[in-house]
């Protein structure tokens, strides 16, 4: 099942928020609701965010037409509502755009045709993501020692994931040795989301405290680091969760290869650097 997807006329997810405890499948019918699944981290992970704008500009105009409403006057206001649930995520803003785009007045099918885009959106995102773990997987050799941090996996796109699609295709041809997963405080992303990944594809993997992933490269028990981003700038610049720099400077004083896994929605091309500074 994807971790996101329309369902007759809303938006399905599961609640991260009870995983690993319960897995809670949410429907959501207004744009209010998406706003605060997406606020309380129900529904994260870059890519994920990028199809969840999509979709919530689609059940907006289709809300809107239900009700006899203004479709171009609704789409405005549930647009900037969206966009200011998260900030970081440029994919967010991505998938809202692509979508509000398709919006014509002039054309009887137009809210349809949005519905038929956000779709696209949706089954874009999860080839883009298995080929991203086809091409990832061809950077790890046999009896790999792969460090992730957070989570970066289905729960964070609507099918396979980024970084954890590597591990995935990876662990598939028996490349993988083990996985450590940093803990990620305060919401525990990955103790209890990749985690719980992990244990569903069956790949071998342990749990280490956010302080001590940079002494385990040190130390010469990683053979690779593969993570996500929240945005890429022009240059290469990534910003990715608070704790990625120090893995990446650890990575670089001890020679592990440092991968970052992201579609080209993760790119912002309106920050040609400095995205650290975010």
């Amino acid at each position: 099942m994807r971790m996101i997807d329309w369902v007759d006329g809303t938006i399905r997810i599961i609640d991260q928020t009870r995983l690993p405890a319960e897995e809670r499948v949410l429907f959501l019918s207004t744009i209010n609701e998406l706003a605060e699944a997406i606020s309380s981290l129900r529904v994260r992970g870059a890519p994920a965010l990028g199809v969840a704008g999509g979709l919530g500009v689609a059940l907006a105009a289709r809300r809107a037409r239900e009700n006899g409403e203004d479709v171009g006057e609704t789409i405005s206001p549930a647009t900037s509502l969206l966009v200011s649930t998260r900030l970081t995520a440029v994919n967010l803003k991505w998938g809202i755009e692509r979508i509000k785009k398709v919006y014509d007045p002039t054309r009887s099918r137009t809210v349809g045709e949005m519905i038929e885009h956000a779709l696209t959106m949706v089954a874009e995102d999860e080839e883009v993501n298995r080929l991203i773990g086809e091409v990832g997987a061809n950077l790890l050799t046999e009896g790999s020692r792969v460090l992730t941090h957070c989570n970066a996996g289905a729960l964070a796109c609507d099918a396979h994931g980024t970084a954890l699609s590597i591990v995935e295709v990876a662990h598939r041809r028996g490349l993988v040795a083990n996985v450590t997963a940093t803990e990620i405080r305060p919401l525990l992303q990955g103790s209890r989301l990749t985690a719980w990944e992990l244990k569903r594809m069956g790949a071998p993997y342990q749990v280490t405290i956010d302080s001590g992933a940079a002494g385990l490269i040190a130390s010469g028990n990683i053979d690779v680091i593969v993570t996500e981003a929240d945005r890429i700038a022009t240059n290469g610049h990534v910003a990715n969760k608070v704790g990625t720099y120090p893995l990446a400077l650890a990575a670089r004083a001890n020679g592990v290869p440092f991968i970052v896994a992201a579609p080209s929605s993760t790119i912002d091309l309106e920050t040609s650097d400095g995205v650290l500074s975010l």
